[in-house]
């Protein structure tokens, strides 16, 4: 592993995982993530079975190590239909070819931190699957007492769309998600149906308000001066025993 930067400016580069990664990448994951992976997802990303990557290399390097890994990114491609997003999504159903980028890990080593290089792995996803016309997202999950990779996300225009409770299993506890999404090629919907359901409820409740008014403004109209007079008066008296009666509810269910 390298040691603490020096006063130099680095040099970086990305460029594919390799299999001559593999120990590095073992050794930065293990002191990044509280999760510890199967020997098996490493394989997969240096030999790139079904996982994409991109490593981050610092080519002026002093120690000689101008090749070893200073920071990584991992995605899979996944169907729109086997996601956990697909009510999120504008898609055709009809077209079975239809994906998303899912990140699996970003990290980059602390010596390297704050040079923007995790921005540039991000991009690097973002760019791969716009470049992808039958995708239509990038999205990842968060730990939820992670703030810092909460903040990144959403400084990156990512989407916090959801909060999923007892996501992650860790050391014998329990720990919430938060699913972020990028949306790409049009694949965001305008409205969900929740917002949608909300905003057709609340055009009937405003129509049913306005409609209330004009009826009780013609009733009024057709009304002798004094009836209105004394129905009005009435009005207000029951209305504020009902706002009395409410607040006495709220103060003993309290």
């Amino acid at each position: 592993m390298l040691e603490p930067r020096a006063a130099h400016h680095p040099t970086i580069i990305y460029r594919p995982i390799r299999p001559s990664d593999l120990e590095i990448l073992e050794q930065i994951h293990a002191a990044l993530f509280p999760i510890r992976y199967e020997r098996e997802f490493f394989l997969d990303v240096v030999n790139g079975h079904g996982i994409i990557s991109w490593a981050a290399v610092d080519i002026s390097r002093l120690d000689g190590q101008n090749d070893e890994l200073i920071g990584f990114v991992t995605a899979r491609i996944i169907p729109v239909t086997e996601s956990e997003i697909e009510d999120l999504l504008r898609y055709d159903a009809s077209r079975k070819d239809q994906i998303l980028v899912y990140i699996l890990t970003l990290g980059v080593v602390e010596h390297y931190r704050n040079l923007g290089i995790a921005t540039s792995l991000v991009r690097e996803v973002i760019k791969y699957a716009s470049s992808m016309p039958n995708c239509r997202a990038v999205y990842l999950h968060v730990i939820a007492y992670n703030q810092p990779a909460i903040s990144f996300y959403k400084k990156m225009l990512f989407k916090l769309v959801r909060r999923l409770p007892s996501f992650y299993y860790i050391q014998g506890q329990h720990y919430d998600s938060y699913l972020f999404v990028f949306y790409v090629h049009g694949g965001r919907y305008t409205c969900s149906p929740q917002e949608i359901m909300s905003a057709v409820a609340a055009y009937f409740r405003g129509l049913f308000r306005m409609l209330s008014a004009k009826l009780r403004r013609n009733e009024e109209k057709s009304l002798p001066r004094w009836s209105r007079y004394k129905e009005t008066s009435t009005l207000l008296v029951t209305q504020n025993k009902r706002i009395l009666g409410a607040e006495n509810a709220t103060c003993q269910s309290g």
